[in-house]
């Protein structure tokens, strides 16, 4: 209970006092209270300004991640993480210190058995949270700065072999199902880019549609002749009058919903006796494709809606059969 009383008034003085100050402060109220007992009254009426002090930050912290442009399933997914956090702790969040957060992912980890990468999304969502309370001048400084990267083990994820792609082409029931599989194969577009297409987005002409990527930012995606082939005798075919490119087939013919592509694609790769399908996978595939045949890694990240060239390095992983090639033709 000293540590906490202690831990609060020297939260309290941060803005105050230097950080030679406050560790003598905090020294001296160690000393002072050695030989006495504190005990706080229950006081449910401070218990409760505290809660709706830390729901009042995280919904201010949320609404700027909207305005940044951050889609309702990445807010949802930082909002859950933020809660569970506070939740844990029982504490106000202008309290929570680095052992704290330390100690939480220590045992986050532990149960639900996470993987390390996990661990280092929770992580993030805590460092960009507590980052923007220091920015906006609710704490001092973040508890999350010495917290460093978690170490993963750098894994080569899997993409589509070619006859992967026919053997889902194959077991498509309709034409709405082939259309999708075609355009995520040959414009490697987020699926979230997908389902926000419209109708009036596509030019046949060019075989070039608008999306509108992360942060709101729109760019120019293509696809290949086979899809606009899809395309037109997809749309010939629909007899509802809704805007979205893609839609359920029953009526009253819906905009397909991220969860939606992703059940049908998974079931696709279920029938087809493929393993692990979704549609993240087919745009690597296609920034692995890319690269494998000489396409200019910074056009691939242009392509994909990078803003880091790291991260379009990272999509893109080198086939092991061309580097043993090329080991043959410039080394021996």
């Amino acid at each position: 209970m000293k540590d906490s009383v202690i831990l609060s008034i020297t939260k309290e003085m941060e803005s105050s006092l230097n950080t030679y100050q406050l560790d003598k402060l905090k020294q001296t109220l160690i000393y002072k209270f050695e030989d006495f007992e504190i005990v706080i009254k229950n006081d449910e009426t401070k218990r409760q300004k505290e809660k709706e002090e830390n729901n009042t930050l995280i919904s201010m912290f949320i609404s700027a991640k909207e305005v940044e442009g951050c889609s309702k399933r990445t807010t949802k997914y930082y909002r859950e993480i933020i809660e569970r956090l506070i939740e844990n702790l029982e504490k106000s969040i202008k309290l929570i210190t680095t052992d704290d957060i330390r100690q939480y992912l220590s045992q986050y980890k532990e149960e639900t058995k996470c993987s390390s990468v996990t661990i280092d999304n929770v992580r993030r969502v805590f460092s960009s949270f507590f980052s923007w309370l220091e920015d906006e001048d609710y704490i001092l400084k973040s508890p999350v700065r010495r917290i460093h990267k978690v170490k993963s083990p750098v894994v080569i994820k899997e993409t589509f072999s070619d006859e992967n792609i026919e053997k889902m082409r194959d077991e498509c029931s309709n034409i709405r199902n082939l259309t999708m599989i075609e355009m995520l194969t040959s414009t490697g577009m987020r699926v979230g880019e997908l389902v926000n297409l419209n109708i009036e987005d596509i030019n046949f002409e060019e075989r070039s549609c608008i999306v509108l990527g992360k942060g709101n930012k729109q760019r120019e995606v293509y696809f290949d002749a086979r899809t606009k082939i899809h395309l037109l005798q997809y749309l010939n075919n629909r007899t509802d009058e809704n805007n979205a490119l893609f839609v359920s087939m029953k009526k009253p013919n819906q905009r397909l919903s991220i969860s939606g592509v992703e059940l049908i694609v998974r079931k696709l790769g279920k029938e087809a006796d493929v393993n692990r399908v979704h549609p993240h996978k087919f745009r690597r595939t296609l920034a692995t494709m890319a690269i494998d045949k000489g396409m200019p890694v910074e056009q691939v990240q242009k392509l994909l809606g990078h803003v880091k060239i790291e991260t379009t390095m990272h999509y893109a992983m080198v086939n092991q059969n061309n580097v043993k090639i090329s080991h043959r033709k410039y080394i021996g």
